[in-house]
């Protein structure tokens, strides 16, 4: 019986192995030589106590190279310096940057679909961009996405920023969402597949036509979804649009958290929301984390503390391992991550674990997910 329950982790193994590989074909940087005009993109930045990043961010934003767009920040209610910030760029950029104030948040709404809301309401773009606070893009992020968005004919493109890793536990827990996105999700289905099972977003650089965010209804379409970005996807694709995807490493960055506290609370805000608030999907996940991840490095410690060389108990978990290993590698050097912390990669999936049950157990029996001072339990 371990016998084979060795060999389906093995497999299993090789199998995120080679979907890797094929997701780096399917997962391309956007294009370079894209036009300098088109139609007008309004840039929408919510921002809720932002007073570390939107400086950064809406600097980054007034320097894009695009002829054609607007930045419209929403101030969500910030208690830190965020307002002065805005109120200090506002007089600085021209005519470009419009700064609005956040209505009260409405009842069983989340709070960052509200803020997108509100922006989109403002919004006059033929295109229209959501991004984060924390973000920071590079001249030619804009344009290079709307000749991506064009070229491929698209109603929405999404990618995934480099993210700015500063920190031990940043370093160690935040290269896991490449992980699932690189070797769980074949990503070239999330272009040609109609289903919404084969669905990718990242809420920090979101990009829509308008005709499409207006039919499937924008961001009131997913008000009480804490993963909302995901939930965008599956919406445009039951309203028949398409959806694009690319490693945006090389036009936008992101710092999405500072340290463990951060990394602990928004990680915790998701992950069980982020599996539709299923009970035995959750403790599924667990149990596959363990069995590929952790599971190895017991058997093999086990075999190395007793001298004993068996197939099953040694070599499987060995082979196992390193095969982990190289997929963690292989993520470090494509997203630009330290390579030194990729050997870390199972204490990271233990922390990945405690994780998913301090989310379960907050939203199932606590007070619900905790984000930036507001309660939401929507299960």
């Amino acid at each position: 019986m371990l016998f084979f329950y060795q060999i389906a982790v093995l497999l299993s193994l090789l199998f995120f192995l080679g979907l890797l590989l094929r997701n780096l074909i399917d997962f391309p940087c956007m294009p370079e030589n894209s036009p300098y005009a088109g139609p007008l993109v309004s840039v929408m930045v919510p921002a809720r106590n932002e007073a570390l990043n939107i400086e950064r961010c809406v600097r980054s934003l007034l320097l894009q190279d695009y002829d054609s767009f607007e930045i419209i920040v929403l101030d969500d209610g910030s208690t830190d310096a965020t307002p002065e910030l805005l109120d200090r760029l506002v007089k600085n950029s021209g005519d470009r940057l419009q700064v609005l104030r956040g209505e009260p948040l409405p009842t069983g709404w989340h709070g960052k679909a509200w803020a997108c809301f509100q922006l989109s309401r403002l919004a006059k773009g033929e295109l229209l961009l959501f991004t984060d606070a924390d973000t920071m893009h590079e001249p030619d992020a804009l344009r290079r996405s709307v000749g991506a968005i064009q070229g491929a004919g698209a109603d929405m493109l999404s990618l995934m920023p480099r993210q700015e890793l500063g920190s031990f536990w940043e370093k160690l827990v935040v290269p896991l969402i490449h992980v699932i996105l690189m070797c769980y999700l074949p990503l070239r289905f999330v272009r040609t597949s109609p289903r919404p099972a084969f669905s990718f977003a990242n809420g920090q650089f979101i990009f829509f036509r308008r005709e499409l965010y207006e039919r499937i209804d924008g961001h009131e379409a997913v008000r009480d979804a804490i993963v909302e970005d995901v939930w965008l996807c599956r919406a445009v694709k039951k309203a028949g649009g398409s959806v694009v995807a690319f490693n945006g490493s090389d036009v936008v960055s992101c710092r999405m958290y500072r340290n463990f506290k951060e990394i602990w609370e928004g990680f915790s805000k998701n992950l069980f929301p982020a599996i539709g608030y299923s009970t035995p999907g959750l403790f599924m996940l667990v149990a596959m984390i363990a069995a590929f991840y952790v599971l190895p490095y017991a058997f093999l410690c086990r075999s190395l503390l007793f001298g004993e060389s068996d197939v099953a108990l040694f070599w499987f978990p060995l082979f196992q391992i390193i095969i982990a290993l190289i997929c963690r590698i292989v993520i470090a050097k494509v997203f630009r991550q330290s390579l030194f912390m990729a050997f870390f990669h199972v204490f990271s999936q233990i922390v990945l674990i405690a994780i998913a049950f301090n989310s379960f157990f907050k939203i199932k029996f606590g007070k619900g997910t905790i984000w930036k001072g507001r309660n939401y339990n929507f299960s």
